[in-house]
């Protein structure tokens, strides 16, 4: 407590004690007990009152030691069991959790990691993926600013993500790694990647690239087969070297059929090859005989207009073109879209010839539109004309119950530019995304869809998409999550098809290394999502005959069913709800490709530089004796003993007060009881 605060507590009670003898000893000689009673109870009042007035504190100091954290990550996916490591892992976390020393020393962490972290130490050797990058990126904002060493338990092969050698200096942690798996060298033929589009056109021929690599010292023969079931559909001679050790084959194949066509790539093996499991790969395309074409209508360049081309030509079924208003006047039979952005007294054709056809359009307006022209040839809406723009962010409406929307973290997009002032429509709309200024929910629309007279229309009121996307791309390193969400919206818009109560969101065919996820959105018959209703999905392999059933979870607007678990095949499935009698049928194929089971060898060389780069130290699993010793002699890893002050107040304010009312309560009723009141 600082002195000046003392020296005031003083004079508040030489101040009280003062004034409680002025009032009850002035003029008088002495003090009856009823007056020395009353001068006490005063200065007890007016000492509370100051006190409360001054409010003394005073810092109070308290001591603990913070043990550092020892964070065992341990490789959670099937290559670990592939490399037949699995006990060698167990017996080395079992070791870590038993080592009294270690725990009074760290606190101990453990995690698993293959796609994605967790704060677990049950381990089944089962996932598909490791992200190693992920899991650095998640590690250096766990345990920023904290002394928290970590070992890595991992083969280092890594199937997708940025290089996690990189990754690894960014956690600003040492990190010690075991490696599983040996050096050894193996003679392997390895298909290492196959790149092929998605969909393909009836009656067309689709690109194909392979990438084969070999590994060994001699030379070697071998064969390229592309297979259509027991049929031949591509073959190619290959001959290597340790000098020529890899090829890239570009051919195409034909597009004969519609629905989904399954194939495999194979290289065959060679005599001495240990892993012939990476010499093959199933994929599969899907051919379609029509073909979306979208105009996107605009009489001045911007780069929103590549933005939505790139977008919607990411789904092979679709192409994009960028026509004025007099090009699509001539063309307008060619699309089954049309994208009008920002339009002006330019379009007033364009206007005319889509109200004349009644046709589905997307409306995307901004700082440059004319909402004079706007409101005048549209009846389904007005927007207030104010000739000021302002900066609007975008909210995610989660009862939009039209199509499966996924929340692709909007709020973290830069804000679009529009027109200030508020739109008022004459028709029920349907809110995609909500207007925000600075946090604050205008109860305006930014993107909304509608349907009148059996037309379908789309409103954007926002230029500068072309930032959501490159956000997009920051936020999950990829577009894909965007072009979804923009993908979506034009398969809504292109179609004339009636609503149905029941919707159900599939691929036609899955890559046996990705999560199968089904989701579903099931309506009353006003339309209305309906978040009480429970579904199922009964699944029926092809081959096999046999049905499996799993029931949707609800998440967000709509209700999900994650079906990884099912084994790579043909399958039929139908979607009921418990409570109406509605369901839907459709069929899916799951390719059969383990991407965990592609490698021989652990990634020695990047597991020894990540320990390098971060001055730590690499061990084998089956030299890991030093291990231990090494992280409990390590200065660096020290208890640390830290103090924390808090300032708090000499006297509860609470209790303060009570005192202050009992005395003034108890020298009242005092006064009271002997009739000087």
């Amino acid at each position: 407590m600082q002195t000046e605060t003392i020296l005031y507590i003083i004079l508040s009670g030489i101040i009280a004690l003062l004034l409680a003898l002025f009032q009850y000893k002035s003029k008088k000689k002495s003090m009856s007990k009823n007056n020395m009673l009353f001068s006490f109870l005063r200065f007890i009042s007016i000492f509370s009152l100051l006190l409360l007035l001054i409010n003394p504190k005073f810092e109070k100091v308290s001591y603990y030691t913070e043990k550092p954290n020892l964070v065992v990550a341990v490789d959670n996916s099937s290559s670990i069991t592939h490399l037949n490591q699995k006990e060698n892992v167990q017996q080395l976390v079992a070791a870590i959790k038993n080592n009294a020393a270690l725990s009074e020393r760290f606190n101990l962490d453990f995690f698993s990691f293959a796609n994605t972290l967790k704060t677990t130490d049950s381990l089944s050797f089962s996932e598909k993926q490791t992200n190693i990058d992920r899991a650095f990126s998640d590690f250096s904002q766990i345990y920023k600013n904290t002394t928290s060493p970590i070992l890595l338990v991992t083969d280092g092969n890594q199937t997708f993500g940025n290089d996690y050698v990189f990754s690894a200096e960014k956690v600003k942690q040492p990190i010690f790694t075991v490696i599983l798996g040996d050096t050894i060298s193996y003679t392997d033929l390895k298909l290492q990647q196959l790149n092929v589009n998605k969909y393909a056109f009836l009656k067309n021929k689709f690109p194909v690239e392979a990438i084969v690599t070999y590994n060994g010292n001699h030379a070697v023969n071998s064969k390229f087969v592309v297979t259509s079931g027991k049929a031949t559909v591509y073959s190619q001679n290959l001959s290597f070297s340790k000098t020529v050790n890899s090829k890239i084959l570009n051919f195409t194949l034909p597009a004969n059929r519609v629905g989904v066509q399954s194939y495999k790539a194979q290289i065959i093996p060679i005599e001495s090859e240990k892993n012939t499991i990476n010499n093959y790969t199933n994929f599969a395309v899907e051919v379609i005989d029509q073909k979306t074409n979208v105009a996107i209508v605009s009489d001045f360049m911007h780069p929103d207009l590549g933005a939505f081309k790139k977008s919607i030509e990411s789904n092979e079924q679709r192409e994009v073109s960028i026509v004025t208003p007099n090009e699509y006047l001539l063309q307008k039979n060619d699309f089954q879209l049309v994208i009008l952005y920002q339009p002006n007294n330019n379009f007033n054709s364009v206007f005319k010839s889509l109200k004349q056809d009644n046709a589905n359009k997307f409306l995307v307006l901004g700082g440059k539109t004319d909402y004079a022209f706007v409101n005048a040839n549209t009846l389904d809406f007005k927007q207030d004309i104010t000739n000021q723009t302002e900066d609007y962010q975008a909210s995610l409406n989660t009862n939009y119950n039209t199509f499966i929307i996924d929340d692709l973290d909007f709020e973290s997009f830069p804000p679009l530019q529009s027109s200030f002032g508020s739109v008022t429509f004459s028709i029920p709309v349907e809110t995609i995304l909500n207007k925000n200024i600075r946090s604050i929910d205008t109860q305006q629309p930014l993107l909304a869809t509608f349907e009148t007279n059996s037309r379908r229309e789309a409103v954007l009121f926002g230029e500068n998409i072309w930032k959501w996307r490159a956000q997009s791309f920051l936020n999950t390193k990829s577009f894909n999550s965007f072009d979804n969400f923009l993908g979506k919206l034009v398969q809504y818009l292109a179609s004339t098809k009636r609503k149905d109560r029941l919707n159900v969101d599939y691929e036609s065919f899955y890559p046996g290394n990705a999560n199968v996820v089904v989701k579903a959105q099931v309506f009353n018959k006003n339309y209305e999502f309906d978040a009480k209703e429970s579904l199922n999905i009964i699944v029926q392999n092809k081959e096999t005959k046999i049905s499996s059933t799993f029931p949707f979870i609800l998440k967000g607007n709509n209700y999900q069913v994650d079906l990884s678990s099912l084994a790579a095949g043909n399958y039929s499935f139908t979607v009921k709800s418990s409570n109406e009698n509605i369901s839907k049928s459709g069929a899916f194929q799951i390719l059969e490709y383990n991407m965990e089971q592609q490698f021989l060898n652990a990634n020695v060389t990047k597991l020894q530089r990540v320990a390098t780069n971060t001055n730590a130290d690499s061990y084998f699993i089956a030299n890991t004796d030093g291990l231990l010793s090494k992280l409990l002699d390590d200065d660096r890893f020290v208890s640390i003993q830290k103090s924390s002050k808090n300032v708090v107040p000499l006297i509860d304010f609470n209790y303060l007060l009570a005192l202050l009312i009992l005395s003034l309560a108890l020298e009242w009723f005092i006064r009271k009881y002997n009739g000087l009141i």
